[in-house]
């Protein structure tokens, strides 16, 4: 009980920290909220799933299912990149402004740093289960 009480105090101190970065950087974003329709929702929405998944995790720590949700993080951090991306170009017209911005680059660099968090994740979980079979032998 002790054990779980310190976890739930470690995942919400981090939630907490998240939360305040997060708050923090949507002030200097406030501005391109009002050019982009949805924008406000999409990060809040973004923010509410990533925080429930590292709360889940952190409560998980030293089990496999801790490996689990960390897969389910970088999978959902990809997965939302992809989705409110919209292929990568944006588009915005104000007034007689027609302003496109292609980001295909930047998303693929996301892209592949989340495919690197996803190996570590499954290799985590591969060197969790290699320990408990070697530990389970002696």
């Amino acid at each position: 009980m002790r054990n779980f009480f310190f976890k739930a105090l470690k995942a919400t101190a981090k939630a907490i920290i998240f939360y305040v970065v997060y708050l923090f950087l949507w002030n200097i974003l406030a501005p391109i909220s009002q050019l982009v329709p949805g924008f406000q929702q999409m990060v809040e929405t973004f923010v509410v799933v990533y925080i429930t998944l590292m709360i889940i995790g952190d409560l998980a720590s030293g089990t496999i299912f801790q490996y689990f949700f960390n897969v389910a993080k970088v999978l959902f951090v990809m997965g939302y990149l992809i989705i409110s991306s919209g292929g990568g170009i944006f588009g915005i017209t104000f007034e007689n402004i027609n302003l496109m911005v292609d980001l295909r680059f930047f998303f693929a660099i996301a892209m592949l740093l989340s495919l690197l968090g996803l190996g570590k994740s499954v290799l985590q979980a591969v060197n969790y289960m290699n320990e408990k079979a070697e530990y389970g032998r002696s």
